[in-house]
């Protein structure tokens, strides 16, 4: 490999050729020492950069005084200098001030400020900082300015530097557009659990009042063991993903694939239920079956299955919405700790449910199904922007 081939990136823009300088960050981002006490508060965050402290939905702590508070002015990028190595950092599009432990960097004029806030973020770049912050554990490691300015860094002319970060900064536009769509899709669905369960959203051929029933009543525990041995993938009831393969969730299997007799038989529309419970965090909803194949499930779960009244679909979206967790935990136990309780098979069993019929409950569940369906493609939609972007700042920096 030439001298120069270290000096160039993996993928450039058409019409450069120039190996990258190398620089000292002290030569390109000067530091501002200017005080401040009369400006809007900033927040400097490690996925956001630099916001304003009132959107942070962090309460102020700062002192009343903060007339020795640093100046940041607008193309600034001020930074955490004890979280600078998790990426504590960025280009500031607001006036305003900061704590006086930040450092606030003001790129030279020959050097793109956004192209450097991109740069300095990279995962190489964070590796740097960390073995260059002064400390002994990771919580007091600290890069001030001093340390920080002699670490090296390659850059091209600032035409290139610029048509860097112009594609980086398209690549954020689209990100925060996508997210914006989930949010408000997330939002939508949230409305149409509500209202479409409390009635008042219906299609405009029903009128009939739903039908109340326990849910004992439209389904049945399911009590069949793996005795045989029949079965061997073992699922297992993820908050996040419903029911899973246990293997892939965790990386390896925890359950003794040799013995899994007592494991129950969890066919597909079957529905889980984890009874302990968490105040903090709800880790036992309720999860329908959808892998189109059949599996076990620990003994410690509660696995049931709907009957003909009601319709899985939706039931599934049911157990999504709010009403439930207000039955359980006014119904739960409360056990040795605290923040856990649990809940009896019997005292589940008595859940209150109202059903409409049966093509209205059809209806509803191809509706949120949809939505949900949009939101997950959506969702993919953002993860491969955000790995074009990761890729990019690996092959666009040196």
């Amino acid at each position: 490999m030439s001298k120069d081939a270290k000096n160039v990136p993996a993928l450039r823009f058409k019409g450069y050729s120039d190996a990258w300088e190398k620089r000292k960050l002290g030569e390109v981002l000067l530091e501002r020492n200017s005080r401040s006490g009369a400006k809007q508060l900033l927040s400097v965050t490690i996925k956001q950069g630099v916001i304003k402290a009132e959107d942070s939905g962090r309460k102020d702590n700062s002192s009343s005084d903060l007339s020795n508070y640093k100046l940041v002015k607008v193309g600034d990028i001020p930074y955490n200098s004890m979280r600078m190595w998790q990426g504590a950092s960025g280009y500031s599009y607001f006036e305003g001030i900061v704590s006086p432990a930040y450092t606030v960097l003001i790129p030279s004029t020959e050097t793109d400020g956004l192209f450097l806030s991109y740069d300095i973020k990279r995962n190489k770049m964070l590796s740097v900082f960390q073995r260059h912050s002064q400390g002994l554990t990771s919580d007091t490691w600290n890069l001030k300015y001093p340390q920080l300015s002699s670490i090296h860094v390659r850059v091209p002319k600032k035409n290139e530097q610029i048509q860097i970060r112009q594609a980086l900064t398209k690549l954020d536009a689209l990100i925060a557009a996508t997210q914006d769509k989930i949010d408000a899709f997330e939002q939508i669905k949230k409305a149409f659990l509500q209202h479409l369960f409390d009635q008042s959203w219906r299609f405009g051929e029903y009128s009939e009042l739903w039908t109340s029933h326990l849910l004992g009543e439209i389904t049945s525990k399911v009590t069949e063991k793996n005795t045989e041995n029949l079965y061997h993938e073992t699922f297992t009831n993820s908050a996040k993903y419903g029911i899973v393969e246990q293997q892939s969730f965790f990386d390896k299997l925890i359950s003794n694939e040799a013995n899994l007799t007592n494991y129950y038989v969890v066919r597909e529309n079957d529905f889980v239920y984890n009874p302990r419970i968490s105040n903090l965090a709800p880790v036992g909803p309720v999860r329908r079956n959808k892998l189109n194949r059949t599996g076990v499930m620990s003994p410690l779960y509660y696995v049931f299955k709907a009957t003909n009244a009601a319709y899985p679909m939706f039931l599934e979206y049911f157990f999504k919405g709010e009403s439930w967790y207000r039955f359980m935990y006014l119904n739960g136990d409360t056990g040795a700790r605290s923040d856990r309780f649990a809940i009896k098979d019997k005292v589940f069993e008595q859940m209150p449910v109202k059903l409409p019929e049966e093509s209205e409950q059809k209806k509803i569940g191809a509706l949120l199904q949809n939505l949900e369906t949009v939101m997950n493609q959506t969702q993919e939609r953002l993860q491969k922007i955000r790995t074009i972007k990761d890729s990019l700042l690996k092959s666009l920096f040196v």
